[in-house]
Formats: C-alpha cells, sequence, structure tokens
C-alpha cells in the first residue's frame, strides 16, 4: 500500500489534477495543475517547490566511516570537506552501477548517502568488521527540493541572507520558527535550485513558510512530470529509465557502468582499492563499448509526418522513457531511454545509448518515431550535455 510523504496533507490539498505516482513505496504528485507545462515554467522562470522526500536516506558513522565510504563509492571521499556534497555513483564488483545519489559530509564526523534504492545492507555488509553505524533515516526525513530562478530570493526570506553565500554542492544549517533545517545547494532541474531537509514533524510548517515566501515570487508545488522535462533538458540520467540498477536488471545488457554513463569524471580510480575499481580498470584497457550522449532530434522532418496524414504536428506532451532504436545509415547502433520537448529551447531532445565509435558530438543519426501507428525515422544528432545550463545554475 503507498503512504503519504511527511508532506501529504500538503500536496494532496493543492493536487488539483489528482495525477499521482508510485516512488517508493510513497504517493507522489505527478502533476498539481491541470495544465502541467505551467509547473515547468515555474521551475525555468521563477520557482517550482517538489516534494522529493521519498530519497532514501542513510546516516553513516562511526571512525571507519570514511574508509567505509571510500570503499563503496566511485568518487574520493578523503576529498570531500566538511560541508560539502559530491554526486556519485556506486559499482557491484563487475563494476556495473548499483545506484546514484549525493554523499554529504556532515562535518560531525557522520556522512549521509542518499539513493533511489535500498541501499543499507549493502553498506553494512561492506562494513563487516569496521567500526560503522549505517541508519536508515529515510522515514525520520522530510525533503523538499526548491528550483528556479527565484528560489535564492524565497528562501532568503525563509532563513534570512545566509543563504546568499552557500555555494554550490554545500549545504547549511538553519532555522525557522525554531526548527533547525538542511538546506543544501541541489536538485535534479539544472537551475539554481536547494533541497531543504527537515525532520518530520516540522515538515507541513516548512511547506507553508516557503510557500507563503514563495508568494510573491509566482511559487508554484511542481511535480514529477515537470521536473523529468527539467532533468533531460539538464542531460541528467534516471535510474530504471536511462539504466538499470545492476541488482534489478534481467540481463548483462541492462547494466551500465560509470563509464557507460558517461561520468567518467566520478570515478577516481586513483583513489586505491574500491568495490569494482578491477572491473573498471579493465574496461578501460579494453575500450569502453557503448557511452550515454545527449539527441537532439529534428522536429522539422518529424512534424512532417503528421502532416501528410493531415494531422496537426504533435511534439510529446509529456517525456518518454522506453528505448526507441537508434540508427546510423540502416545499422541499429543504439536507443534512445528517454526524451521530450523543451519548452524552453523549443527543441525536441533526449538522452540514448550508443556504440562509443557514435559517440562524439556532431554524429548524425536517426531515430525511430511512431505517428498513428505507422513508424518513421526522423535524423537525430549526437549532441553535449546538458542542452539547458543557465549562468545561475553555480552562480
Amino acid at each position: 500500500m503507498l503512504r503519504g510523504s511527511p508532506f501529504h496533507s500538503r500536496t494532496t490539498a493543492a493536487c488539483q489534477s489528482w495525477e499521482w505516482k508510485a516512488w517508493s513505496g510513497y504517493l507522489a504528485a505527478s502533476s498539481y495543475s491541470v495544465v502541467p507545462y505551467m509547473e515547468y515554467y515555474a521551475i525555468r522562470h521563477s520557482a517550482g517547490l517538489i516534494d522529493v522526500s521519498p530519497l532514501y536516506k542513510y546516516r553513516i558513522r562511526g571512525k571507519d566511516a570514511p574508509l567505509l565510504l571510500n570503499k563503496v563509492v566511485t568518487r574520493d571521499v578523503r576529498k570531500l570537506g566538511k560541508g560539502h556534497i559530491a554526486y556519485t555513483p556506486w559499482c557491484d564488483e563487475r563494476g556495473k552501477t548499483i545506484d546514484d545519489g549525493t554523499l554529504w559530509n556532515l562535518g560531525d564526523g557522520g556522512y549521509r548517502l542518499t539513493s533511489a534504492t535500498p541501499n543499507q545492507k549493502w553498506l553494512e555488509d561492506n562494513g563487516t568488521g569496521m567500526d560503522i553505524e549505517v541508519e536508515d533515516v529515510s522515514e525520520d526525513v522530510g525533503a523538499l527540493s526548491l528550483q528556479g530562478p527565484s528560489s535564492r530570493a524565497v528562501l532568503r526570506d525563509v532563513f534570512g541572507e545566509a543563504i546568499d553565500s552557500l555555494r554550490y554542492y554545500r549545504f547549511a544549517r538553519a532555522k525557522f520558527d525554531g526548527t533547525a533545517v538542511e538546506v543544501s545547494r541541489t536538485g535534479y532541474t539544472g537551475d539554481l535550485g536547494y533541497e531543504i531537509w527537515v525532520e518530520r514533524g516540522a515538515a507541513e510548517r516548512l511547506w507553508d513558510a516557503i510557500m507563503k515566501a514563495g508568494a510573491n515570487h509566482a511559487i508554484q508545488p511542481a511535480g514529477q512530470a515537470a521536473m523529468d522535462v527539467c532533468r533531460i533538458e539538464a542531460g541528467l540520467v534516471l535510474g530504471e529509465v536511462d539504466y538499470a540498477h545492476s541488482r534489478t536488471a534481467l540481463i548483462d545488457a541492462q547494466r551500465y557502468s560509470p563509464f557507460e554513463l558517461s561520468l567518467d569524471w566520478a570515478v577516481a580510480l586513483d583513489k586505491g582499492p574500491f568495490v569494482g575499481r578491477h572491473a573498471l580498470v579493465e574496461e578501460l584497457r579494453r575500450g569502453v563499448a557503448r557511452r550515454t550522449v545527449g539527441l537532439e532530434i529534428d522536429w522539422a522532418t518529424a512534424s512532417r509526418y503528421f502532416t501528410d496524414l493531415g494531422l496537426p504536428p504533435a511534439p510529446p506532451s509529456d517525456p518518454w522513457e522506453s528505448k526507441v532504436p537508434l540508427y546510423r545509415g540502416t545499422r541499429q547502433v543504439g536507443f534512445g531511454t528517454s526524451g521530450c520537448w523543451s519548452p524552453t529551447l523549443k527543441k525536441y531532445i533526449g538522452i540514448g545509448t550508443v556504440a562509443t565509435p557514435f559517440a562524439r558530438p556532431g554524429t548524425e543519426l536517426s531515430i525511430e518515431i511512431e505517428v498513428e501507428w505507422q513508424r518513421h525515422t526522423a535524423p537525430a544528432r549526437v549532441v553535449e550535455r546538458p542542452f539547458y545550463d543557465p549562468p545561475q545554475r553555480k552562480a
């Protein structure tokens, strides 16, 4: 049975569409408005408030906590300063990605790891014989993501001017109404944004405070549909869409290494032993067989398939998340995994997997599209990610 997050009383009241999705056993609003793109425009032009509480959250403590984490994630934990956050994947012994998330140095000797799937047992198994404690605080901590160019101004009204100095992928402790929270400069939209982490008992008051402060900044609650368009524009991969978590994959082809996800920058092979390192070194020696790329699909060509049938051209109103063949000539060289129409860029964009020889930006491919149950192809060019990278994201 699906359950509500710590903010459920507020998200339910705000959800006019009554469209919900299942997320890690929770009910998550797919969209609040009957016009979901209004939520997207709030994120891109003012501020959108997203409930991200269903993320798994683990607190890792003990003398050997840094040793454990350096053993299991691909980033170098020794370089993670107090108050800093790092995005990281982690791998199985075959070098395939189990999950990805954020790792926090809490500054008190402890760490926080967020993930999309349960990882407590895996962490504890890898910490056998170490002085560590892994605590699942997922149920105890609510999380809101406030994203968009006005997000800093909104939070300044809630927490004061200390927000102004918070740098990208850092966090700070703050208070509102006598309640302690953690504010991180993180998000999943590729825009200026923050995530606010609060104890369950104060969650509703936090929602109310942010919505009240945002009233003068055109704030809107935003659902999963709007966030998904934003994450594709940001070129960010999504587990179980752009890749399969290695523990749930049914066949080897569904499993991806960080290199196959084009996350080379997030792998510190020089830090010493970690789970999957040997396999990753061997993969580099052999050559990475496939890569994850950005795709720009020729909408002018695609739209003609609609007009030829007497239909108005209709770009996808919602992001698609499925495997769609990619070709070089008549040869299939990969597949798209997710895509959408970008309202900001006015382009049809996507993320896909291609054989490495075809992963260079500028490579011309074609992608299969379907119009009225008829299959066609449209040109698709490999491009750099992110598609959208506003200056305020890291400012």
